[in-house]
């Protein structure tokens, strides 16, 4: 079960209000708003997404790679190596 289920109605509000930023963009490219204004929503959403990621993996963290660790196995270390990988492309991005 994945780590987030616990939170899942949350996650999907948070999701939900970065999807009505998103529309709001579409708006404001629609009706010609000035660019700097049409950037800075650009940067709040993808603020919000971030937040958003780094909560996700912090449960996952907690969750999921703790108890693989736990097992000390294999599946331990693939989840380990899959978590650094995230946040690889967490940090590129």
């Amino acid at each position: 079960m994945p780590s987030y289920t616990d939170n899942r109605e949350a996650h999907l509000r948070r999701l939900r209000r970065v999807e009505g930023q998103v529309r709001g963009l579409q708006r404001m490219v629609a009706e010609d708003t000035y660019c700097i204004d049409v950037l800075t929503q650009v940067s709040a959403a993808t603020r919000a997404l971030q937040s958003f990621a780094l909560e996700l993996l912090t449960e996952h963290m907690s969750g999921c790679l703790v108890d693989a660790a736990r097992a000390g196995d294999e599946e331990g270390e693939a989840k380990v190596q899959e978590a650094a990988a995230a946040i690889a492309r967490l940090v590129r991005s």
